[in-house]
């Protein structure tokens, strides 16, 4: 099976049953309860989902345009070679079981640091380059070694500083501020990078008492709760302003340091923008059948009643313990995250679509897709190039640090949106 199939087989396998339950619920409720428009809704929503996904998608051209054009002037201004540079003492703790000079330290360094500025397509030739070289090192070639398992746990963790994709879709679906999810959305993919790593690391029996890495993970810590502290003792309407002047001013100043960059490395700044513009309109171009397609079976679901039966249950559950439950709302979205991104996008659109971009709801769905990655899909395809056949604890530990990511956004959608 190549690369891409089997990750392509659970989202189809995901498709079909979404579609199939909506199918056997609206029969039930045809049958039991003698409601005649069941299947006049299911059916009406697919042309209502149809319609919403392709303008969503043509309305995502010229936001992914600009963004995609001011990562590759950051790309061609060897921003991602000045990040792999700085996480090279961290990384040499982290994988211990590579040799100094190795081609594989390269390649990961290229790729989380990608991953951590949005730049996806630079960032999966650079993972699957560095699973290539960490075959060479490992002995068991059918199974995963140390420093696989660590990489894919860093990947499905979701470290990422941008989150272009979501401020996209938020600034599409009518979001005041599209950018108000960028420091929560910051807060928990950092703390789902830091539980997932540590627990690899005492797994592992890395020494997370190392200098480097325990500096690292301290200050990461200290600042999160710096700005937890803050924004809590500032209050929910000076603590959004704030937030919004924040991330508004760490997005500027990213744009700045990547044109600087660029002019520092000699590059035609402004062929580098258009370069990368045309790429983020033919990425909005592709991506319509697929977000028709998620959307029409997500508002099937929906319009089936199926997802109300799903959350109603979890929000009786998380009454029953005494909890607020209007986070309930948003959580297909964090269901939907490790099995497929398409499929996550697709919910964090519906909710949005149902709440409103402004609301709790469509502000924590959009948490929720940007704090984590799709888990098993990373598992899917970076383990499938090089035919590991047992992953051994990824897959555990990578769901615990996707766990870690759900309950911070939960936390810091209360903090700054509540």
């Amino acid at each position: 099976m190549g690369c891409n199939e089997l990750a392509i087989m659970v989202l189809n396998y995901i498709w079909i049953c979404l579609i199939l339950v909506a199918f056997v619920v609206g029969l039930a409720r045809l049958i039991f309860w003698g409601d005649y428009e069941a299947f006049i809704g299911i059916v009406n929503s697919t042309f209502g989902s149809a319609r919403q996904g392709f303008e969503i998608s043509l309305g995502l051209t010229g936001v992914l345009a600009l963004w995609m054009g001011l990562m590759k002037i950051g790309e061609n201004g060897g921003v991602i070679q000045m990040f792999s540079r700085a996480m090279n003492p961290l990384f040499s703790r982290l994988f211990p079981d590579i040799p100094k000079g190795h081609p594989a330290s390269g390649a990961m360094l290229m790729n989380i640091s990608a991953n951590m500025l949005g730049l996806d397509n630079a960032a999966t030739p650079a993972g699957l380059q560095a699973m290539r070289e960490l075959q060479t090192l490992n002995a068991d070639k059918n199974s995963a070694s140390n420093p696989m398992i660590m990489f894919l746990v860093l990947n499905a963790s979701g470290l990422t500083l941008i989150p272009v994709s979501v401020m996209t879709i938020r600034a599409q679906m009518g979001a005041t501020n599209p950018a108000d999810i960028f420091v929560p959305i910051m807060i928990a993919t950092f703390l789902s990078t830091l539980i997932g790593v540590l627990a690899v690391c005492i797994k592992q029996r890395i020494n997370i008492f190392d200098r480097v890495i325990l500096s690292t993970f301290g200050a990461v810590l200290a600042l999160i709760g710096f700005v937890v502290w803050g924004f809590n003792a500032m209050g929910q309407e000076r603590a959004q302003v704030v937030s919004n002047v924040v991330a508004s001013l760490i997005l500027f100043g990213v744009i700045i340091f990547f044109i600087l960059s660029g002019v520092k490395k000699k590059v035609n700044v402004y062929d580098s923008f258009i370069e990368g513009a045309k790429d983020g309109f033919s990425t909005a171009v592709r991506i319509i059948p697929y977000l028709i397609a998620i959307l029409v079976a997500v508002g099937m679901f929906r319009a089936s009643g199926a997802m109300d039966f799903l959350l109603d249950g979890l929000r009786a559950g998380v009454s029953f313990c005494g909890f607020d439950s209007k986070w309930v709302e948003a959580m297909p979205t964090a269901f939907m995250k490790p099995l497929s991104g398409s499929g996550a996008r697709g919910m964090m659109v519906d909710a949005m679509s149902t709440y409103g971009a402004d609301s709790f709801v469509g502000r924590l769905a959009g948490v929720f897709q940007g704090s984590t990655d799709t888990t098993f899909y990373v598992v899917a395809v970076y383990y499938g190039c090089v035919n590991i056949k047992n992953s051994r604890y990824t897959i555990p530990y990578a769901l615990l640090a996707d766990l870690a990511g759900v309950v911070t956004a939960i936390f810091v959608a209360y903090l700054f949106f509540s």
